[in-house]
């Protein structure tokens, strides 16, 4: 989806990456949100500062998506109209941040994820954020910056279809290795790293977990019959059997969360999973830098961070929030992902894109 959903999560698309238009498209809404912070800040600079002060304009990744009920009890206490835009998944956000970033057209930004963070703080065109983190989200920060502000997590895994694996008498896969053994021949469904933040999580894991042998690793892969969607909805919506039941795929890279949204139908497995953490932030040369500062002090509150898991599908950075049931029994998060050297991810991503891209491109 390209706009802000407004939506009650059903079993089945109630999930992190629900995509209700067609990729790429763009859409804007506005909505009236309130900051205290910003409120603030207009007393002390003298109350009314005009109309063009009251607009806060945030560009958003495609799956943002808030309670209409917290947005109605932040509308009573309004004083800014927030307008999203969303130009596709988080790679299509830091691309358009970094091309407008001298004449931006947005105050802020949230979805730009942990594997694109060093990229974006490279370009230098980000403000340092002014509020306070919950003490738990302290180690999700990037290290030496105060500009991106981390607002929700997660893992990235292989999920299973554990009926399909009951019912043809194979067992689950149980590390990225095992993806390449020929039991596993046409089983897996991911996304293309390019276009998609599942896909370039699971990119970025290989690469971890196989060093200068991923290219190989990659071909392996390619020669077992995975297949890459263009994006993470057609992935697990229509390729993966284990969510609508119709794919002929019983392995999709997804998140840690997707089994809660299927009632324990599915499984992800822990020894390919990879931590993401979801940050915003704050233009440089916003028109309206503190009406952004107060959207991010928005989404920090507990409310918002209430509302993640069933809007977003996503952890809350505020551990003190109460997770839904159904969490811990299908959403753990393991306690050993892959962990990978940000830096060297800032410094490679792109020639690794370029190599996943050749070798797939090459079968």
């Amino acid at each position: 989806m390209t706009h802000l959903t407004h939506h009650s999560p059903g079993p089945a698309r109630s999930h992190r990456r629900k995509i209700s238009t067609v990729f790429g498209l763009s859409a804007v809404v506005a909505l009236v949100l309130s900051g205290c912070s910003a409120a603030d800040q207009a007393d002390n600079n003298g109350g009314d500062n005009g109309d063009e002060n009251q607009t806060v304009t945030m560009m958003t990744h495609d799956s943002f998506s808030v309670s209409e009920e917290l947005l109605a009890q932040f509308e009573e206490e309004s004083g800014y109209t927030v307008t999203t835009t969303a130009p596709g998944d988080a790679g299509a956000v830091v691309n358009q941040l970094i091309l407008q970033q001298d004449s931006p057209t947005v105050d802020g930004f949230f979805g730009v994820e942990n594997y694109s963070a060093q990229t974006l703080l490279d370009e230098n065109f980000l403000q340092d954020y002014s509020g306070q983190l919950p003490e738990s989200a302290q180690n999700l920060a990037v290290d030496g910056s105060d500009a991106l502000v981390p607002i929700d997590h997660g893992q990235v895994c292989i999920n299973a279809d554990t009926e399909w694996f009951d019912d043809n008498d194979l067992e689950v896969p149980e590390t990225l290795d095992d993806l390449t053994d020929e039991n596993y021949k046409d089983l897996l469904v991911t996304s293309d790293p390019n276009d998609s933040s599942p896909g370039l999580a699971f990119l970025v894991a290989t690469r971890t977990e196989f060093g200068d042998d991923a290219e190989q690793y990659w071909e392996d892969l390619f020669d077992n019959g995975v297949k890459v969607a263009g994006g993470w909805s057609d992935a697990y919506y229509a390729d993966f059997s284990g969510s609508e039941g119709e794919g002929p795929y019983p392995l999709v890279v997804s998140y840690s969360s997707s089994p809660a949204a299927e009632e324990g139908r599915t499984t992800s497995i822990d020894g390919t999973c990879i931590q993401q953490i979801e940050y915003a932030g704050v233009l440089e040369d916003a028109e309206n830098p503190e009406g952004a500062q107060a959207f991010i002090d928005f989404m920090l509150s507990e409310e918002f961070q209430a509302d993640i898991p069933e809007q977003m599908f996503m952890y809350p950075v505020d551990d003190s929030i109460e997770l839904p049931d159904e969490w811990s029994e299908y959403a753990s998060l393991t306690e050993d992902p892959i962990e990978p050297d940000l830096q060297e991810v800032a410094d490679q991503r792109e020639d690794w894109l370029n190599s996943w891209t050749e070798t797939y491109e090459a079968q």
